[in-house]
């Protein structure tokens, strides 16, 4: 039953080149909640995953301006986490 609180947290995985990349460090980008603080991210990763994290970089991502016909409107805001695992811990995404 906890763990739907740590999904709430957890969006989804960001899948970027960028963060591809970045995985061969240890380090996987998320989506998450953006009322979330890095000790409520970092229990939901270690939580829902069984791996040890021992940094995290939170990033928050302003709206952007978007126009449809003559509407115009903003995005959501969100917000990103970069979280780094011990040393020969992997998280399976997919």
């Amino acid at each position: 039953m906890k763990d739907t609180k740590y999904l709430e947290i957890i969006k989804a995985p960001v899948v970027t080149e960028k963060s591809e990349a970045a995985k061969g460090d240890g380090k996987y980008t998320f989506k998450v909640d953006p009322k979330a603080n890095k000790l409520e991210i970092k229990e939901a990763i270690e939580k829902l995953f069984k791996v040890k994290v021992t940094s995290i970089r939170t990033i928050n991502v302003k709206p952007k301006k978007r126009r449809v016909g003559r509407y115009t409107g903003l995005t959501n805001r969100t917000k990103k986490a970069i979280v780094t695992l011990e040393e020969g811990q992997t998280i399976d995404l997919g």
